[in-house]
Order: C-alpha cells, then structure tokens, then sequence
C-alpha cells in the first residue's frame, strides 16, 4: 500500500511528496529536490499502512 508523505529539502527547506510502499519495512532512497535540484537521502520506517518515520540528510 502506497501512503503519500512530506519530506523538507535538508539543504533548501523546500517541502515535497514523495509515495511510500509501506509494505517493505525499512527503507532508503536517494531523491533530487525539485527547487534547488540537489539530491538527498531518505530513511523510512514502515508498518504495512502506515509509515512510523521518516528522515532526511544532506549525506
């Protein structure tokens, strides 16, 4: 099951969505911000419809 969520640029501030299968626990993906165009890392943590956490880092 896929949950829209908001993540911050950690470089920027810019807010985006991105959508989580939250039927694969733990994740980690790389994404570009859609303003400043750098990428970043995001960490999630999942329950099957839900999504615990969520974390973003500029490494």
């Amino acid at each position: 099951m896929e949950v829209c969520e908001s993540i911050v640029c950690p470089f920027c501030g810019q807010a985006s969505e991105v959508a989580i299968d939250t039927s694969v626990p733990s994740q980690r993906f790389t994404t570009d911000c859609e303003v400043c165009c750098r990428p970043f890392e995001v960490t999630v943590t999942c329950e099957p419809g839900e999504i615990l956490g969520v974390e973003t880092s500029s490494d």
